[in-house]
């Protein structure tokens, strides 16, 4: 793959402009920890709002440990989930959706969750011949 740095935000780079090209590798400059990175798809919406949407694909490294405000997989109720880590008003961690419908999961109360990973990065497919790939 071939990565291309130019000096516009959101635009092209002009001809005119300073660019460079170079081989990109996402082992080598995403996935630090490759035996414990894995690749899974999304399937729903409640995390929306953290820019993650249904058929994303999410890129999950098990060896970290989860810090506040990182998005997190976790076993519920025999289910991977997604969730936001954070804490309450008493310090006490909380997983939580922007879906309306899902409750927050308090897990001083709940021994039933496992953390399964952390989410290092995802990506949205844009054009149509590969937002309908399914895996």
């Amino acid at each position: 793959m071939t990565a291309v740095r130019a000096k516009s935000h959101t635009g092209f780079p002009s001809v005119a402009q300073d660019y460079f090209s170079s081989d990109f590798s996402f082992d080598a400059n995403i996935i630090t920890h490759p035996d414990t990175t894995f690749i899974m798809r999304i399937n729903g919406s409640s995390m929306e709002g953290a820019g993650i949407f249904d058929g994303d694909i999410i890129l999950v490294d098990r060896s970290l440990t989860p810090e506040h405000d990182d998005i997190v997989v976790i076993t519920y109720e025999e289910e991977l989930l997604l969730r936001r880590l954070t804490t309450n008003n008493q310090g006490n961690p909380v997983l939580s959706t922007y879906a309306m419908h899902d409750k927050d999961i308090h897990l001083y109360f709940d021994e039933s969750i496992t953390l399964w990973g952390v989410i290092i990065g995802s990506y949205h497919p844009q054009h149509s011949s590969v937002r309908n790939i399914r895996g």
